[in-house]
């Protein structure tokens, strides 16, 4: 059977022809080609400043695979994973890496949200009758990973602190309310979408494999007779350890009493606490379950460097594309053409060029929020992007990195729903953001 293509190969083409026509018009063929060399650059440079974040928490992930601990994950959440992933096994560890990663994206933790996704990613490949292909339940997690599943916007918020803004912490509960929306309107999409789809059949590949999975799973986690639990004196060393720590914690919070928990200081630090914390969790998790942590880490992160090759065929054809439409100034074209539609339902000309870029480029919305914010951190403009850019996601980012990951180039409707999910968070942050401010 003749396969589709993704929708992503002629919107990318468009990304280079309209920009390489555009620069021909303004004569900016010289900053259009300088773009294209830089912008590959960057993707080679980014790729390979993911190894180490990538090495570790991989490393990480095989210990807590190791130890039980996605086993124990997936069969926690399986009422809910099975009917939005109704043909991938319930016991099978993709669930428990989904859970993973929406829970690190939740808190803001990208460092460990994306090494989590990739392994997430693996092991729904392993279901895969199709390889290259997306199945539906890539398409899902995808959709839902675009849709920014964020509870603590702790970059944006920080931004908005050291701008001096009067509330930092104002945009929690509108980033939580539009990431919700987001988040149902992906989730709603990308089921429409299966159905009208040509689908790829997984389902029946999956019941006929539940068995050989759970026992391939089994296979893979660490046996019962290689876990070696600790004798008494780790036992006595590491518990110790943790009773200190806790005791520690809780002095400091005596001290600085009850309030300082809602304090702007303490969300500030938040995140340096929780990626600590999240690593002493599941490496004591392992060591006290018996697992080597040291050589199952050691043996887990090799992966990292793998990966880290494999994407970076992808990110460059999505920088590059993007790199050029920037500099040719079609984007500047593109937010004209738009300004007048978005005018109907009051966004403010100066958010457009958040809209668009928001979906290309996680530092170049970024940088333009902090912008922003800088100028006016309490102005009805600073609070609609930080809202945004703590609801929204880099999408074609998260595409190229998940999907080259595993080698998949034709990501069927992931796209468009991936779109319908940005635009529903977008509306959201508008929406809430009139009424709150």
């Amino acid at each position: 059977m003749k396969k589709s293509s993704s929708p992503l190969n002629p919107i990318w083409l468009f990304l280079i022809v309209s920009a390489t026509v555009v620069a021909a018009y303004k004569g900016n063929m010289a900053a259009l080609t300088e773009a294209s060399f830089t912008a590959a650059e960057s993707a080679v440079t980014l790729a390979i400043g993911l190894i180490g974040a990538m090495a570790l928490w991989l490393g990480i992930m095989k210990v807590a695979e190791a130890a039980g601990m996605m086993l124990f994950i997936a069969r926690l959440i399986r009422p809910v994973m099975s009917r939005l992933f109704p043909e991938v096994p319930v016991n099978h560890p993709a669930m428990s890496a989904m859970v993973m990663n929406m829970a690190a994206n939740a808190l803001g933790l990208g460092n460990a949200a994306t090494p989590m996704g990739l392994k997430a990613m693996a092991e729904l490949n392993k279901l895969n009758p199709n390889p290259g292909t997306a199945t539906p339940a890539m398409c899902l997690f995808l959709a839902i990973n675009t849709s920014s599943v964020t509870l603590l916007p702790l970059g944006v918020i920080t931004v908005r602190a050291s701008a001096g803004a009067s509330n930092p912490a104002a945009i929690i509960l509108p980033s939580i309310i539009a990431t919700i929306v987001s988040t149902a309107v992906a989730i709603i999409a990308s089921k429409l979408l299966a159905r009208s789809s040509s689908s790829v059949v997984t389902h029946l590949k999956s019941e006929l494999e539940t068995t050989e999975t759970d026992s391939k799973t089994a296979a893979d986690e660490t046996p019962e007779s290689e876990l070696i639990p600790p004798g008494i004196i780790g036992n006595i060393v590491f518990g110790g350890l943790i009773v200190a720590f806790l005791v520690v914690v809780f002095d400091r919070l005596s001290i600085r009493g009850l309030p300082y928990i809602f304090s702007m200081v303490f969300l500030s630090n938040l995140s340096n606490w929780l990626l600590p914390i999240l690593i002493c969790l599941f490496l004591l998790f392992g060591y006290f379950r018996g697992v080597k942590v040291y050589e199952v880490l050691t043996e887990g992160a090799k992966e990292g460097f793998e990966i880290a090759i494999r994407i970076i065929p992808f990110l460059v054809a999505i920088f590059v594309a993007i790199g050029m439409f920037r500099a040719s100034g079609a984007l500047d074209i593109l937010t004209s053409i738009v300004s007048p539609i978005t005018s109907l339902i009051t966004l403010p000309p100066e958010a457009l060029p958040m809209v668009l870029i928001r979906p290309l480029s996680g530092g170049g919305s970024f940088g333009l929020m902090s912008e922003i914010v800088k100028n006016d951190p309490d102005s009805f403009l600073s609070f609609l992007v930080s809202t945004m850019q703590g609801s929204t996601e880099t999408t074609f980012y998260v595409m190229a990195v998940y999907f080259g990951s595993i080698g998949i180039v034709r990501t069927r409707y992931t796209l468009p729903a991936a779109l319908c999910a940005d635009a529903a968070g977008i509306l959201a942050s508008l929406a809430i953001c009139r009424i709150m401010f």
